[in-house]
């Protein structure tokens, strides 16, 4: 279990890494930042963000969905708030952000994910 954390923080991390090469306007510092940067959203998603999601049901239902991504990008952005080291400028780059990072992190689970059969 602790073992599929730690590959799940990489990961992340990762994908953080690949969004601060190819967004502007986000900004990673050092490896340690962007490990700890992933860890941190690993939480955020983990904790805030199902909360976030049934408090805003009625707005991703009429929007089909769209709405996640704000609640993803506000994710991204308050990690960048709360860690020094880790920069999120704006809000469209961490729309821009969080959707490498979805990507990324999609590719990474499809490759060396478990396999649920």
């Amino acid at each position: 279990m602790i073992a599929s954390l730690l590959v799940r923080a990489l990961i992340i991390a990762l994908g953080l890494w690949v969004a601060s090469l190819l967004v502007p306007g986000i900004h990673a510092y050092s490896i340690a930042s962007l490990i700890a940067a992933a860890v941190i959203l690993g939480v955020l998603n983990a904790v805030v963000r199902p909360v976030l999601v049934l408090l805003t049901l009625p707005l991703t239902i009429v929007t089909l969905g769209l709405f996640l991504l704000v609640i993803n990008a506000a994710l991204l952005g308050l990690v960048g708030w709360m860690l020094d080291g880790f920069d999120v400028n704006g809000f469209l780059p961490a729309v821009f952000g969080s959707i490498v990072v979805s990507i990324v992190s999609w590719i990474c689970n499809r490759f060396i994910g478990e396999r649920r059969r």
